[in-house]
């Protein structure tokens, strides 16, 4: 039986699944909201003042959305490609002194990146243009 199912997430997907009923204690008497398992049925049965209904039993699905599973999967080759180069890296020197390289010029465009977004670094237009 499934109730409620919630996520923060929105790369989470739920599917199927049922409402539930919510069912009031057993006071003795034949009330609304008793329960009992029909053996006969094998079912579970909520009394709602008239007649026994069964209760739906409900399975729900979650997976990743195709946003999500594409992102994981990008993910993974990202980091398979950089754990290969890792370890021709270790390997190679000359394949350590690119990787070296490029780490430096990663790090450069973030240094240029940061001065063109910083404040007062606005485009200045030439007078007569």
């Amino acid at each position: 039986m499934i109730g409620n199912i919630h996520s923060n997430s929105p790369y989470i997907t739920v599917s199927g699944g049922m409402s539930n009923t919510y069912i009031n204690g057993y006071t003795g008497a034949q009330g609304v909201g008793n329960m009992r398992y029909n053996t006969t049925m094998q079912k579970i049965e909520i009394f709602d003042g008239s007649n026994w209904i069964q209760l739906n039993m409900g399975s729900a699905g979650i997976s990743l959305s195709g946003e999500a599973d594409s992102l994981l999967n990008w993910a993974r080759q990202k980091r398979n490609e950089e754990l290969e180069l890792e370890s021709l890296a270790e390997r190679s020197p000359a394949i350590k002194d690119l990787m070296d390289q490029i780490k430096e010029k990663q790090h450069q465009i973030k240094m240029v990146k940061t001065l063109i977004d910083s404040p007062g670094n606005e485009p200045v237009e030439m007078m007569g243009n």
